[in-house]
């Protein structure tokens, strides 16, 4: 067990990091040649421009003025001076949002340690349960835990009604948040300007028509169903090979471009490898050789373009169905179209930015097979990553590692590198074994064939949730205190888990401590530095870029990664909601990871981070879930852990608070979760009816016409009318359908005009 000496240790060791990194960022960010690695989202507003400066050749890329360097701290005021509604003008109601989960654990917290170190931890040190146990090693850390309390003692009736106060208080705390963010969203959508996604459904599984194309079923459809509101729509096409080409042709010209550079700065003729990646094979020149590559390309993309375009199979049965106003659209997207709820699915467009066009693609029959695959492996990959999870707690334990490695053991004799071992080396190991697995997530949640980025990020976060539970939380306390008891783990009845899992909780506190330290202070501080974009940005700056349109493009704003910032977040709401009536000491260091890390973000999201999209906090039900499932969790086992106290049955004074809880997210869920779902008829039918109050002569259908083609096609010379079709004013449609082929769940709402 980690002693008071091991957490100092690792303490020092993070606060030194997170200070090497807020003083590299603080000399970093000032430098000129910096400024599009610090600042890229207001260059990307057009409200910046590289800084001139007058005087020494050098001052244009290294800042001379002292002065500057003496107030180091001062972006901390900077970022917290802009008001809350300028900051969702300028970035956004998603990036808002996400900053106001640290405020919200913040508001948890804050109480709740205070609270804790006023009644529990008193009542905790004055116990001799730890003193008076024989060849036990234990720390003062210890004695500030529920663990150093007799068993039998009426202190834990502190711990009991602290509980409820907990719960309570946490009650309030998550059902203020939601009722203002609820309240941010509907005056957000209700002020926000127009956009193409406000009069647009994405319409799936399009039933086949023997006699005519998707474009014109789509078109016959909604002409008929919806004659006074459908405007226009855009098929979709499977362009996913036409789009690697163009992918891998826009590397290849970057290539082009770096040695036609260096040519122009040796005047060299430069050369390289035709194998892998230029590492091997015959040498040429490389500026023919890419030339001959771009110039293979363009014909292959030439060919596939023409295909997709006249090819039938190339034809998703899928479409962006537009209407002339917000009030149709919303009646669309919320309800069903056909008799048969299986076809003709609608839901909300997302914004062209946020559409995932690899996923059309995909057959809608497969979407159910392929999520029940995912939910399979996605459990296989959390009961296997239990292997190096366990490896990794095992570094927690001295014995543990004189037992893997006997070799090792006059080294970890040294009390300094003792320290540093069980301190420090546990979290960091974790960080890195975790580094890899949110790709694994992401493409998980590609393959289940989800339309949109944000629904991508959503599904990927609730993977990295799940996964941090059970593997982290519950995988750290199981294996990290008795690895040779997870097979009695295993077979445990359900009613037993709370009781097993609440007995090892106390002892893995210092465990978690290093790794908030870790994960928490350090790993925030990396953040605000950008070391790999300031890296990217200067390598291409040198080697790609020759106008200040190139310099433009080679910024790297980056986003919020949602999908790994989240599920972190929340796991360290878990943590403190299930030690805040165990170990309170843990809290403290909770705290000051929240505030820095809502310092930081708040500044990245004011000058850094670029949108991805917009979806108007929709995610803020799963966060509520989140905090609610861990409020749970952290009930039943402190009911568990008590269970085991010999205080008769003083313990099921806790029974109601888990009931309280589910009643609790039922109310919220009911109360607030629609507005994230639905739109209201009657705030769209306010927003149309003043604007065409203001703007009467607005082209709509010239503003949607191309707003949902794929990226591939809006470059490219093909003509707009083979990819946009639309009908306004026909309420009765000519077809080419033969009557009798009309499939009586699909068609029998169509009126039929014959050609003959």
């Amino acid at each position: 067990m980690a002693s008071l000496r091991d957490i100092v240790t690792s303490a020092s060791i993070n606060l030194l990091s997170a200070f090497g990194f807020l003083m590299a960022f603080a000399i970093l960010r000032i430098q000129p040649f910096n400024d599009r690695v610090y600042f890229p989202r207001w260059y990307k507003k057009g409200t910046r421009s590289s800084p001139t400066r007058s005087g020494a050749y050098a001052s244009k890329f290294v800042n001379l003025d002292c002065r500057t360097y003496l107030n180091f701290l001062n972006w901390m005021p900077a970022a917290l001076r802009m008001p809350e509604p300028e900051l969702i003008d300028h970035a956004g109601l998603d990036s808002v949002a996400y900053i106001r989960i640290y405020l919200l654990g913040l508001k948890i917290f804050v109480p709740l340690a205070v609270l804790s170190f006023m009644v529990l931890v008193p009542v905790n040190w004055i116990g001799d349960t730890l003193e008076r146990a024989k060849d036990l090693n234990f720390s003062n850390i210890d004695k500030l835990s529920i663990s150093n309390v007799p068993d039998g003692s009426k202190g834990f009736w502190a711990h009991i009604v602290m509980s409820y106060v907990f719960s309570f208080w946490t009650f309030y705390v998550l059902y203020s948040e939601y009722k203002v963010l609820a309240t941010m969203r509907a005056d957000y959508l209700a002020s926000e300007t127009r956009r193409p996604d406000q009069f647009t459904v994405l319409v799936r599984n399009i039933p086949p028509d023997p006699d005519e194309s998707v474009s014109e079923h789509v078109q016959h459809f909604f002409c008929v169903n919806h004659p006074d509101h459908y405007l226009t729509h855009q098929i979709v096409y499977n362009a996913n090979k036409l789009a690697s080409l163009v992918s891998k042709k826009r590397d290849l010209q970057n290539w082009y471009i770096y040695y036609q550079n260096k040519f122009e700065r040796t005047s060299k003729k430069p050369l390289t490898k035709t194998g892998f990646m230029g590492l091997w094979g015959t040498k040429v020149d490389a500026i023919d050789h890419y030339t001959s590559q771009i110039q293979k390309l363009n014909e292959e993309e030439a060919v596939e373009r023409e295909r997709v375009k006249k090819d039938p199979d190339a034809i998703v049965p899928a479409a962006f169905v537009s209407f002339k106003s917000r009030w149709a659209a919303a009646v669309c997207a919320q309800t069903q179209l056909c008799r048969n709820p299986t076809l003709w699915l609608t839901e909300w467009a997302p914004e062209p930015r946020d559409v995932y066009w690899d996923n059309f693609a995909i057959p809608y029959f497969e979407l159910t097979i392929r999520r029940l695959i995912i939910a399979v492996a996605l459990f296989f990959l959390i009961f296997f990553f239990m292997i190096p999870i366990a490896f990794v707690q095992s570094l927690a334990n001295i014995e543990g590692i004189q037992k893997v490695f006997p070799f090792l053991k006059p080294l970890i004799r040294i009390e300094s590198v003792k320290s540093v071992i069980q301190g420090f080396l546990p979290g960091i190991v974790l960080k890195i074994f975790l580094a890899v697995l949110p790709q694994i997530l992401m493409t998980m949640s590609k393959i289940e064939g989800y339309p949109s980025i944000s629904a991508l990020d959503r599904k990927s976060a609730a993977k990295y949730h799940m996964f941090i539970l059970v593997n982290i939380f519950l995988g750290s306390i199981i294996t990290g205190s008795a690895l040779q008891q997870l097979k009695t783990f295993i077979d445990l009845p359900p009613t037993e888990i709370p009781k097993t899992i609440g007995v090892y909780i106390p002892m893995k506190a210092n465990f978690f401590i290093t790794y908030i330290m870790v994960d928490g202070w350090a790993g925030v501080a990396a953040e605000i530095l950008r070391l790999v974009p300031l890296v990217l940005f200067h390598l291409k700056n040198t080697f790609l870029v020759k106008t200040e349109q190139d310099r433009y493009e080679a910024m790297e704003p980056g986003s919020i990664d949602f999908p790994v910032g989240e599920p972190r977040i929340q796991l360290y709401i878990l943590l403190g909601l299930v030690y805040a009536p165990i170990t309170p000491f843990l809290l403290p260091f909770i705290i000051i990871f929240l505030a820095f890390a809502y310092v930081v973000f708040r500044n990245q999201v004011i000058n850094v981070y670029d949108p991805k999209y917009e979806s108007a906090a929709a995610f803020w039900p799963d966060v509520h879930k989140r905090v609610v499932i861990g409020l749970f969790i952290s009930q039943l086992l402190l009911l568990g852990l008590l269970s085991t106290k010999k205080i008769g049955r003083n313990h099921f004074a806790l029974l109601p608070l888990p009931v309280l809880t589910i009643w609790f997210f039922m109310y919220c869920k009911g109360r607030f979760e629609s507005g994230f779902i639905r739109f209201p008829l009657q705030e769209a039918m306010v927003k149309d009816t003043l604007e065409r109050a203001t703007e009467p002569q607005f082209n709509l259908k010239a503003y949607l016409k191309d707003a949902y083609m794929h990226p591939v096609f809006k470059s490219s010379d093909v003509e707009k009318s083979d990819f946009t079709f639309e009908e306004e004013k026909s309420p009765l449609v000519a077809t080419t359908r033969v009557a009798t082929k009309l499939s009586p769940d699909v068609n029998s709402s169509f009126p039929v005009q014959s050609d003959a």
